[in-house]
């Protein structure tokens, strides 16, 4: 079940609203918990049993760690063991097969591919849980003697499919004492009516152009000018779909009574590719900076350690969203852009006008798209080729995608920037109370109408 799907728009969450606001306080972490659960199993009722054991062995590992805390050998120990079976999880149901299919290329290995169903949101709440004993071993959070309450934090299912990744310790309090306004109410529902339209108006619209272009790739007819046209329409598709997504997650959460930290903060406005990393997907860089990075050594030690450990984590990234050489190389692609950035032309860099740094960057972001969205390197190395000069510059088709997509692309552009919250601040308040509802429900009813006439709707990063 998706957030931009009719069934969860006007069936799921219409009732889970009704029975969790209707419900005693002392049993709303149990309705969450459940309702959830529900969620979670709509497509795949056999992964339920996964996070069920992912919940009771870091519930437990919570309790050991607090328990034996006077021994910190001890402690360690079962930090150590939680880590280790959330990445087992991890690794078995998502990388096995990547594993066992390069391993076997070596003589005289032969592992079997199992085929397994990859469970959606497994790379997101498996993290979730792993960081939740680090914390509570850290003192960063008090461990959770409630089971209901931690099982409602894992599952919680505004961030459970494709974040963002909520950390325990910034949810600690609100799972055991929070308030219901109708102001967080209203602010939530504004909030996902937000990330709705940016998901199925602006996402949506984009990604058949990405398509056009890929399989024009395929059939040997792409250009430069519609190679450069499906970078940029993938990499506002990423966006705005994922973006979307964490807008409608932070106000489901609002909605619930729980302040999610925020995940995108208008990253295409950004002036060098290190810029861009901080206001891109802020939960996961935040993750690998304070579980990973740091831990390492972060930028203490000397230069090459630095470059090790920046490596180290860029790999780790790459991983981290997939099963494949693509991501990898990905990955490693934005580890030597910021070595780049911070040994070698950072000065030059700041020099720039502005408009150049801005050019800069976006040219790298949108290449990096490129390759993190063709799994087959072979097609990635040829479409890009393309871009760059290894095809015809121009076609009568690419006039055409040009003139049917440049609507569409000057509201992704000006949605991309600031301007649009920075008008909608001058605006007095009586006028911005009359437009808020107003516009809330012609959104939904847009978007409804969207949904009922179209069948492309798929979610980027549910896949991760």
């Amino acid at each position: 079940m998706i957030f931009s799907s009719l069934t969860f728009l006007f069936a799921y969450l219409p009732l889970t609203l009704a029975v969790y606001f209707l419900a005693p306080l002392r049993w709303r972490n149990l309705v969450l918990l459940l309702v959830s659960l529900f969620f979670y199993g709509w497509g795949e009722p056999v992964y339920i049993t996964i996070m069920v054991l992912s919940i009771l062995i870091d519930y437990t590992h919570g309790l050991l760690v607090e328990k034996y805390r006077a021994d910190d050998k001890k402690a360690r120990w079962f930090v150590g063991q939680s880590v280790v079976f959330n990445l087992l999880l991890l690794g078995f149901f998502k990388y096995w097969d990547f594993l066992a299919a390069n391993l076997s290329l070596l003589p005289g290995v032969s592992l079997p591919l199992l085929g397994i169903p990859l469970p959606i949101g497994i790379s997101f709440f498996t993290f979730q849980t792993m960081s939740y004993t680090i914390d509570v071993y850290r003192r960063d959070a008090p461990v959770q003697r409630n089971i209901v309450s931690f099982g409602a934090f894992v599952t919680m299912f505004p961030q459970l499919i494709a974040g963002p990744i909520v950390k325990y310790k910034t949810v600690a309090a609100a799972l055991d004492h929070r308030v219901h306004t109708a102001e967080d109410f209203a602010l939530g529902a504004r909030r996902f009516c937000v990330g709705l339209a940016k998901k199925v108006l602006l996402a949506n619209s984009i990604g058949a152009l990405w398509e056009a272009c890929l399989a024009a790739q395929g059939a040997g007819t792409l250009t430069i000018a519609s190679g450069w046209m499906g970078l940029l329409a993938f990499g506002f598709q990423i966006y705005f779909d994922f973006s979307g997504y964490s807008d409608m997650a932070i106000g489901l959460g609002r909605i619930f009574g729980f302040r999610f930290n925020e995940n995108f903060d208008y990253p295409y406005l950004s002036a060098s590719v290190t810029e861009f990393w901080r206001r891109w997907h802020m939960s996961l860089t935040s993750w690998f900076r304070e579980y990973l990075y740091i831990p390492l050594g972060g930028n203490r030690g000397g230069t090459v350690r630095t470059l090790r450990n920046i490596l180290i984590v860029w790999f780790c990234t790459g991983f981290w969203h997939g099963a494949s050489w693509n991501f990898v190389l990905w990955g490693l692609y934005f580890a030597l852009w910021l070595i780049l950035e911070k040994y070698v032309f950072r000065r030059a860099l700041e020099r720039l006008p502005t408009f150049f740094k801005h050019f800069y960057t976006l040219a790298v972001v949108f290449v990096g798209w490129g390759i993190f969205a063709m799994e087959d390197l072979g097609v990635c190395g040829r479409y890009l080729a393309a871009c760059f000069g290894g095809a015809p510059a121009w076609s009568a088709a690419d006039g055409y995608r040009l003139r049917s997509y440049a609507v569409t692309f000057l509201a992704l552009i000006l949605a991309s920037t600031t301007l649009g919250k920075r008008g909608w601040r001058k605006l007095p308040d009586w006028a911005r109370k009359i437009l808020t509802p107003a516009l809330m429900a012609l959104g939904l009813v847009v978007c409804t109408a969207y949904l009922v006439d179209g069948s492309y709707n798929p979610f980027l990063y549910f896949r991760f």
